[in-house]
């Protein structure tokens, strides 16, 4: 129990931070969905009911981008509408980060270095994942 206790407490906290990053990366959706399921229950649909109307909002959110990604026909739209879903995930990234770094190192100047790290790698894999949900279907020449 001695030598397993340590590993069950790693693997949390590597699971809670590929969570937290998971959810940093689809920023949009996941707040959308958060948002609209308290709402939901704030206003009378009780536990259960906001937590499917919070995760059908999100998913809806999720599906409406990659819709919108599929069916607009022109770039410059398509990158407007991956800018409007990745610049949610740098800032959750950069929140998230700066959350850990706070607890992990006193030095405010390292804390905003690392969290500007964060930030961008969370950005990029953001960038990366929901540009890459559609391919160009733009010809060459147009």
């Amino acid at each position: 129990m001695f030598v397993l206790g340590p590993v069950i407490v790693l693997s949390a906290i590597g699971f809670f931070c590929w969570l937290l990053f998971t959810l940093a990366v689809y920023a949009l959706p996941a707040v959308v969905g958060a948002h609209v399921g308290v709402w939901a229950c704030q206003t009378g649909a009780g536990l259960l009911g906001g937590v499917i109307v919070g995760l059908l909002t999100g998913g809806a959110t999720f599906g409406v981008g990659q819709w919108l990604l599929i069916a607009v026909p022109w770039n410059w739209a398509r990158r407007l509408i991956v800018a409007i879903y990745t610049v949610p995930a740098v800032v959750a990234g950069y929140s998230a980060t700066h959350g850990v770094t706070q607890m992990a190192m006193p030095s405010p100047v390292w804390q905003t270095v690392f969290s500007v790290v964060g930030a961008i790698a969370v950005g990029v894999t953001a960038l990366l994942r929901i540009s890459g949900m559609t391919a160009d279907t733009a010809q060459p020449g147009t």
